[in-house]
């Protein structure tokens, strides 16, 4: 029983973790208040949760401001382009629902299956910029790629995403937990399945740099 209460028992390290995610959600969101800030912000916030699966946190304070100044640019530029789509796929819902004019009923489906594709390659964008340096180009094409080809974990996702605001909803009781952990709990979830899809990704691509060095070395 009292090794459970050790520094270095269960309880403690549970107890550790939390107060490092509590202590991250409050820095992510005190960053994302400026709104244009906010893709710096999830890409710092996941840059941290993945050290976190990997057990390299460190110090999660200066770990999220490196990350936040290295990646400022390109997330901000990634952030800039989801409001501008967001904002004009809102344009659309409010035409084709409160306009009066009648369109194809084709439309509404399309859409929404356009947004569930967005929605699917957001999930992707910051923690695959938070791991790889690349061009804003091809992290947004990777992002996609990777939550197409990792389907079932992408609707893990989106259900981690969605499970504590739901949650809330039906019981005001829980709105602490979403108030304290509502940006770094589902992030250190998903970062759970981020960590093995990204692994896996790596080894492939060292798989292809050997065949083909191989092939090389027999031409």
């Amino acid at each position: 029983m009292n090794k459970f209460f050790d520094n270095e028992g269960p309880l403690m390290l549970f107890l550790s973790k939390v107060a490092d995610l509590v202590w991250l959600n409050v820095l992510t969101f005190l960053c994302c208040i400026p709104i244009i800030t906010a893709g710096a912000s999830l890409t710092a916030m996941y840059t941290v949760t993945i050290k976190m699966v990997n057990k390299e946190e460190g110090y999660i304070s200066r770990n999220f401001f490196q990350a936040f100044k290295k990646n400022f640019k390109q997330a901000t530029i990634i952030w800039g382009g989801i409001l501008l789509l967001a904002i004009l796929f809102y344009g659309d819902y409010r035409i084709v629902n409160y306009s009066g004019i009648v369109f194809p009923k084709a439309l509404p489906v399309a859409l929404t299956a356009v947004m569930l594709l967005l929605y699917c390659t957001f999930l992707y964008l910051f923690p695959v910029l938070a791991r790889y340096d690349n061009s804003i180009k091809n992290t947004i094409k990777n992002s996609f790629l990777l939550s197409i080809s990792n389907l079932p974990k992408t609707i893990v996702m989106i259900a981690i995403n969605l499970a504590l605001p739901v949650a809330v909803y039906f019981s005001q009781a829980l709105f602490p937990i979403l108030f304290l952990l509502g940006l770094t709990l589902p992030a250190y979830l998903s970062s759970l399945l981020f960590v093995g899809i990204f692994k896996k990704l790596e080894l492939g691509l060292e798989s292809d740099l050997e065949s083909n060095g191989e092939e090389e070395d027999l031409h």
